[in-house]
């Protein structure tokens, strides 16, 4: 393994100072803006825009009287992160993004409150809270990067692994996919996308290949995640690729990349495996397209 940052939403636990709100109305002020309301107030400005029916650019006049909806609101600071969020109110992450109807890309920002469902007065169950500790590829996806800064710029990808990047390092995925996919490894495909004969849903598919086999980045893109806190996958790598693309590799034996480095389609970025709850030496492989698994098959070349 790599020289590596912990995760952020490890590296950067969240204290649960939520404040309650209750549902009330306000009467804007002169020179109010919506974020001035939400701040004299407590309530996240976006579920103020939902409970008015405000559009973008989100214009409010004085003396207009605004529902203000109740609940309990988290305010974010700089490299926090959805997942340490949910943790710390062990509350599943996947709640909080349908509260809070987000949207991709699912970038937090410093000074955003976020509404977190529940009930205040109850401590969550510990089935909540295992909830809210468990890992999956979704919520890596829309719950793994830090809350950037004001004003704070993306970082700047690394060319190799020995330059760590802090974990509160905001990441961007690059903006368009270049060129097409091809196969991380090869090998025999033992288990194919979709439901299986038992009933299981495969968000991507298995590929069997000996222990050690070079795993190759199927486009070029930015890691996203390397580290095994996905237990069924083991050793995992997740590259972004832009226009929506992310690919996922699993059941590594040893990864060779990290957070924030730059690969190129073709490089090698881990050694196969068997870890994880793999059958056999096998390759776990997905292909999404925002938070959607596709068919992997159906983008890779025939062969």
């Amino acid at each position: 393994m790599p020289r590596t940052a912990r995760p952020a939403w490890e590296a950067r636990p969240v204290t649960p100072d939520a404040q309650v709100v209750a549902e009330q109305s306000y009467v804007v002020a002169p020179g109010d803006s919506l974020r001035r309301v939400a701040e004299r107030t407590g309530a996240g400005s976006e579920a103020i825009a939902r409970a008015n029916g405000l559009a973008p650019p989100y214009t409010i006049r004085a003396g207009q009287r605004l529902i203000i909806p109740g609940g309990r609101y988290h305010l974010v600071r700089p490299g926090e992160t959805g997942i340490a969020i949910a943790r710390a109110y062990g509350v599943a992450w996947s709640r909080i993004v349908s509260a809070n109807q987000l949207e991709e890309p699912y970038g937090l920002r410093a000074g955003q409150r976020v509404l977190i469902p529940g009930d205040p007065g109850a401590p969550p169950s510990r089935a909540e809270r295992a909830a809210a500790f468990k890992l999956d590829i979704d919520d890596i996806l829309t719950g793994g990067e830090p809350a950037a800064a004001p004003r704070q710029a993306p970082a700047r990808p690394v060319a190799n692994p020995g330059r760590v990047l802090p974990p509160t390092a905001v990441v961007a995925a690059p903006a368009r996919l270049q060129g097409g996919f091809v196969w991380p490894v090869d090998g025999k495909v033992v288990r194919r996308f979709g439901p299986g004969k038992s009933g299981e849903r495969n968000d991507g598919i298995k590929i069997a290949v000996p222990v050690s086999t070079p795993v190759h980045a199927t486009a070029d893109g930015v890691v996203a995640y390397a580290g095994d806190g996905i237990a069924a996958l083991g050793g995992l790598v997740i590259v972004r690729h832009g226009n929506g693309w992310t690919s996922v590799y699993g059941h590594a034996a040893k990864l060779l990349v990290q957070r924030g480095q730059s690969v190129k389609r073709g490089q090698t970025i881990a050694l196969s495996g068997d870890t994880g709850f793999a059958d056999q030496p096998e390759l776990h492989f997905e292909l999404r397209k925002g938070r959607t698994p596709v068919d992997p098959q159906s983008q890779l070349p025939r062969r």
